[in-house]
């Protein structure tokens, strides 16, 4: 109790601006995990970062990972990727036009964009390292579109990639949205072992989401999230998201922690 007392006393008594440094470095420092010779730098962000302290208010949330080998040689194939939201953001679909994959899959981004743009809820980047051009899973690097969408029934994030080098090709990417318990309520998990084959290696990707829109002359949003601060303390440091990146023999977890400040 009294090192809650002396820790409540202590960001009491920080001026603004040292409030504002400490958020501001907790929203740009990447995590960077190495095993062997594979390094993954994991990163991302909570805009904005003055939220309530009690009810959730429209927010965004990017994410971006990096992979790569030390040696300079390819690094292991990527079979799957979770990504976990902290229990205080919450993803609610409901109200979104659904996108269906036969909508997207194949298509350019200008076609995809023609076909699904009511359930667009981000955008972003994809990389990767094409060996052999004639069987390129996946295009070497292109614009992400992320589509409100489901898989097996279940919500998901249709991530729709295009690009023309070396060849004109386009996939998706599912992320699944399950709920979780703990820490982290939100998990977001796709698997890549049938794009993946052996022509091609992903070496980056990255998301941002959020949306707002209107359902039933209600507003709503896409992603909300309150600032888990107790009470009396005018901000928080929070575990913000977790990654796990399964590789062929090997998986590779990662945490950011991020801050967030009380608003009104």
């Amino acid at each position: 109790m009294r090192a809650w007392t002396r820790l409540r006393r202590l960001w009491l008594g920080l001026p603004a601006a040292a409030l504002a440094v400490l958020a501001l470095a907790g929203l740009t420092k990447a995590e960077v995990v190495q095993r062997g010779g594979l390094r993954v730098s994991f990163n991302g962000r909570l805009t904005p970062k003055a939220l309530p302290r009690e009810e959730a208010a429209p927010v965004r949330v990017a994410v971006d990972a990096k992979i790569r080998s030390t040696d300079g040689g390819a690094p292991p194939q990527l079979r799957q990727i979770a990504i976990e939201i902290n229990r205080y953001g919450h993803f609610n679909p409901r109200g979104l036009p659904i996108c269906r994959l036969r909508e997207i899959e194949p298509s350019t981004t200008a076609n995809a964009l023609a076909a699904c743009r009511r359930s667009l809820v981000g955008e972003g980047r994809f990389s990767a390292k094409i060996r052999l051009a004639q069987q390129a899973p996946f295009p070497s690097g292109g614009k992400v579109l992320a589509f409100n969408g489901t898989l097996h029934g279940r919500p998901a994030i249709l991530a729709h990639v295009y690009g023309t080098d070396p060849i004109p090709t386009s996939f998706t990417l599912p992320f699944a949205i399950e709920p979780a318990k703990g820490t982290f309520g939100t998990v977001l998990r796709a698997s890549l072992p049938e794009v993946t084959g052996n022509a091609g290696y992903v070496t980056g990707l990255s998301l941002s989401l959020g949306r707002n829109f209107s359902f039933r002359g209600k507003r709503r949003s896409y992603l909300s999230a309150s600032c888990p601060a107790p009470s009396g303390f005018p901000g928080a440091v929070f575990p913000f998201a977790r990654a796990r990146f399964g590789f062929e023999k090997k998986t590779v977890t990662s945490t950011l922690t991020r801050n967030c400040k009380v608003r009104g």
